[in-house]
């Protein structure tokens, strides 16, 4: 584990809320209504207080730009910019908390706040923890060519490059097409096909209820 758990947690559930934007266009938006948000929350099981509107919707669509601007920057004084106005922003306040099967932990916001608050909080303390340990470099972009997604690469070889859109294995195939077309492959186990590169498939990162 790279990470403490919660903090590869909330590291997996930024670039999955940054990837609601897709490819940048009102159809790639997978976060476009309540019931959007609804199924978001759910699937990443998020806890506290909800209150199921457009505001709330609104509010979480507008951080998503904040945490990819993090996520993209070269320079690391922008990230701690960024994370502190996240912070700051919100007054938070860690506090060491145990609950719901999650070991002691930190939270930074109470359960009360609002869920963008929760979320953007959550994230910035992860990212804290990113930066002190000069790790920035495990937030990337998958390197698909047609691929915008963000992704946090967890590997100990620091080896991930695609995201989980099924990248990984499309540019295999797409490469070993090229091959193929080139002319005559030699025989052995790389004439095979494509193999699996392991890239695009999930981060290995078990989810626990938690809140920010």
């Amino acid at each position: 584990m790279v990470f403490a758990h919660d903090t590869e947690t909330s590291l997996a559930s930024s670039a999955a809320l940054i990837n609601t934007l897709g490819d940048g266009t009102e159809q790639g938006d997978t976060l476009r209504t309540v019931e959007d948000l609804d199924a978001f929350v759910e699937a990443w099981e998020y806890t506290g207080s909800r209150t199921h509107d457009e505001a709330e919707l609104a509010a979480v669509r507008d951080l998503r730009p904040v945490l990819r601007r993090i996520w993209t920057a070269e320079d690391d004084e922008v990230v701690v910019a960024e994370v502190n106005a996240l912070l700051s922003g919100a007054r938070a306040l860690p506090q060491l908390v145990r609950h719901d099967g999650w070991d002691w932990h930190l939270h930074a916001t109470s359960p009360e706040q609002p869920l963008a608050t929760r979320m953007a909080v959550e994230a910035a303390m992860a990212l804290v923890d990113v930066v002190r340990s000069g790790e920035l470099s495990r937030l990337r972009v998958c390197e698909a060519e047609d691929c915008g997604a963000v992704l946090v690469d967890l590997s100990r070889n620091r080896s991930r490059r695609y995201c989980e859109g099924g990248c990984g294995n499309r540019v295999a195939v797409a490469a070993y097409r090229a091959r193929r077309a080139a002319g005559p492959q030699p025989t052995g186990p790389q004439s095979a096909g494509p193999q699996p590169t392991g890239s695009s498939t999930n981060s290995g990162i078990s989810r626990s209820v938690r809140s920010a």
